[in-house]
């Protein structure tokens, strides 16, 4: 069927209208849709704002209790007890030297336990301060015993050393009075051994005997305990107790510490057949069998017949105690005790005695001097000592 030119512009008309209201449609449509994924971001980017801002909140806050806060607080608290603890071992070990001067330490004991208690509820800021003010009472304590020190009235001034065997007696240095128990031997006709409880070396749990049975069981008329050792009473000893480490030869001819000979730097002293050598070093000794006994420990007092120690600012070295040494002058060798000293007001009082090599030996608690009977002692268990045996 033809259509009519008549009705064309109506058709025409007609198209043009379908095609805007499509248009107007489409574009209704797209612009729909866009919103939409408008909305969705715009809420998506709200959600991750949210998030970002909880986040945020959170960090503050574990900021304020992170690791590192805890790790501090706990490094903090770790140091604390550390120091604390080093703190009491300390003066336990001055209360066990104090034990030895005197058995007036009710009231040490007392703080003591008192400051243990403290510790087992963890209450370190108050056992520290105990502690500083038990340190402080045994140093008065140590003091007040110093100053109250006399020698006996009884007994001789002379600085002169007995010529053989023990003697007695009250001499004057440039620096005041001192008592000394001495005793003297000739060394032509007497040995001077070291004897030890153990038959090598030793690291822990070490044997140790009293001065008289190591006098008798070497048939020695005079002894004196030896070098400086780990006491078992030492908190600080533990895993190493009863043991000492510098060069020592004992009676059977066996070298303790041997290793120490290369590298130690403390004094040593070695005896024979007339003679006796005192030298700066361990380490300037070799391992020689032929003579009778050698013994090291520090500090040397007297070398050549100048005093070799004036002080090195160790507490337990400056303080006023008993102090044993051994020493010689020509053929004589001597051992023997000097009372209410420090080290170095030993040196002078045996300079004043006329000794010309003299090596400080172990003391305190350890310290002994048998000559027929303890004149001085008789101190703690010790794993070596000095002895006098006849030729």
């Amino acid at each position: 069927m033809k259509l009519s030119r008549k009705y064309l512009p109506y058709l025409l008309s007609g198209l043009l209208g379908l095609l805007l209201v499509g248009s107007v449609f489409v574009y209704y449509q797209t612009n729909h849709s866009l919103e939409q994924e408008k909305n969705q971001l715009m809420t998506q980017l709200k959600s991750i704002e949210n998030s970002l801002t909880k986040s945020d909140t959170e960090l503050k806050a574990l900021k304020l209790q992170d690791q590192y806060v805890i790790n501090k607080k706990l490094e903090d608290e770790i140091i604390q007890i550390n120091a604390t603890y080093k703190k009491s071992i300390s003066a336990y070990e001055k209360l066990q030297e104090l034990k030895g001067k005197t058995k007036d330490t009710t009231a040490e004991d007392k703080q003591f336990a008192s400051i243990l208690n403290l510790l087992a509820q963890k209450n370190y800021g108050s056992a520290s301060a105990e502690l500083t003010t038990l340190e402080k009472s045994i140093s008065e304590k140590e003091a007040k015993i110093a100053a109250t020190f006399s020698i006996p009235a009884n007994v001789p001034t002379n600085n002169a050393p007995p010529g053989s065997g023990y003697s007695r007696q009250r001499v004057t240095t440039e620096i005041g009075e001192f008592l000394v128990d001495v005793i003297s031997a000739d060394l032509g006709s007497t040995k001077v051994l070291v004897d030890t409880a153990s038959e090598g070396d030793c690291r822990d749990n070490c044997p140790v005997l009293a001065l008289s049975d190591y006098v008798s069981r070497n048939g020695a008329f005079a002894g004196i305990n030896g070098s400086y050792f780990c006491p078992a009473s030492y908190p600080t000893c533990a895993g190493k107790t009863n043991s000492f480490d510098t060069l020592l030869m004992n009676k059977n001819k066996k070298y303790f510490n041997s290793d120490n000979n290369v590298y130690s730097t403390v004094p040593v002293a070695a005896f024979g057949s007339g003679w006796a050598r005192f030298m700066g070093k361990s380490s300037d000794w070799g391992r020689d069998t032929g003579v009778d006994g050698v013994i090291a420990n520090q500090p040397l007092l007297l070398s050549g017949g100048n005093i070799a120690f004036g002080g090195d600012g160790d507490p337990k070295k400056g303080g006023k105690g008993t102090r044993s040494f051994v020493g010689a002058n020509g053929s004589t060798v001597y051992i023997g005790v000097v009372h209410n000293a420090t080290v170095a007001e030993v040196a002078y009082a045996l300079k004043a005695l006329g000794l010309k090599d003299a090596l400080n030996l172990d003391s305190g608690g350890s310290t002994a001097l048998w000559s027929g009977g303890y004149k001085a002692g008789p101190g703690r268990a010790i794993p070596n000592a000095i002895l006098f045996v006849r030729r």
